[in-house]
């Protein structure tokens, strides 16, 4: 079955995998995808779920940045429903040609937004709502065949669409409690926008998932990443339950992280009945960073030694895949 799908574009933001969560509170699928995914990348996705929409994240930057996240333009050729959240707000904009530049004065925390047009995500709101704000640019001026759906005292373009296409934009975070409506926002274009159908269950998506990774793993033995975050161990969960003993998760203990957290990975993953390796890695990780201070380099650096730890570690338990970024759910 090919389920309604949401993709939520993910441009480093804080709140990116509440907004995923939110959608499936609704019984409606959606995934994370980076920033960078390309058009054809969304079509080859659309073979496997039926994508209804695109919902693009907050982030930390400011669009008018060399090296800020941006998408690719052609996406918005798709003839997809789009809605774009804080920074993804801005980036629509910037992109069709609209004006984004610092704030004259910035927005954090509860706001009030006047509404002028109560259409598409913004139906059935009043003139006045309360909302969570969290940003220092702002958009000044929408590119042309937009229009203005709602403002602040301090931000005159708080909410957009595109009169001919179903492109919408929010200054705001729907997907926190802290926005009154939010979840009526979210609503509007999960069912109203997108057209999607309430037919997805987290019993499903855990059936399709183990069905799914005996059909990449086949006979194999592999290996996969465990941080002892929530994504990791529910993905080693989920391969743990499709191949069993083939599967070795291998936690990498790097040297950065909170006093006594790798001690309690490893003493809550060695009494699971799983293959667990943990590796110390902390001097190989130091030796490599010493004398770095620049943060990009150093993300380079400390990727490429993940690396080579997983392929020294497949080797040595003899595993064909390996699933460093934990992508086998």
């Amino acid at each position: 079955m090919r389920y309604d799908t949401i993709l939520v574009i993910d441009f480093g933001g804080q709140y990116c995998h509440l907004i995923a969560r939110r959608i499936r509170e609704n019984k409606v699928y959606s995934e994370i995808v980076p920033h960078d995914i390309t058009p054809e990348e969304i079509e080859r996705i659309n073979k496997r779920l039926n994508v209804k929409g695109l919902i693009l994240s907050g982030g930390p930057l400011s669009v008018y940045e060399k090296d800020s996240p941006k998408f690719y333009p052609k996406i918005l050729d798709l003839g997809l429903p789009i809605l774009g959240l804080c920074y993804g707000h801005q980036l629509l904009a910037y992109i069709a040609g609209g004006v984004v530049k610092p704030a004259e004065k910035r927005e954090y925390g509860i706001t009030y937004v006047t509404v002028v047009r109560p259409i598409g995500v913004l139906e059935g709101l009043g003139p006045k709502e309360k909302v969570w704000m969290s940003h220092s640019d702002a958009v000044y001026r929408i590119p042309e065949n937009y229009e203005v759906l709602a403002h602040t005292e301090n931000c005159p373009v708080a909410a957009f669409r595109r009169k001919s296409r179903p492109i919408y934009g929010l200054q705001w975070h729907p997907e926190v409690i802290h926005t009154e409506n939010g979840m009526k926002m979210l609503r509007n274009f999960i069912f109203k926008v997108c057209g999607c159908q309430p037919n997805w269950k987290m019993e499903d998506f855990i059936e399709k998932a183990i069905t799914e990774i005996k059909e990449a793993v086949g006979e194999n033995r592999a290996i996969i990443a465990l941080s002892g975050g929530i994504d990791s161990s529910t993905a080693t969960a989920l391969a743990a339950k499709a191949i069993g003993k083939r599967l070795t998760a291998v936690f990498v203990d790097h040297g950065f992280m909170r006093a006594n957290e790798p001690d309690f990975v490893k003493k809550t993953f060695e009494n699971l009945g799983i293959n667990f390796v943990a590796v110390d890695a902390k001097q190989r990780f130091y030796n490599r960073l010493k004398g770095i201070t620049d943060p990009e380099l150093k993300r380079k650096i400390i990727g490429e030694e993940f690396i080579r730890v997983f392929e020294e570690i497949a080797k040595k338990v003899g595993a064909e895949l390996s699933d460093s970024r934990n992508n086998l759910s």
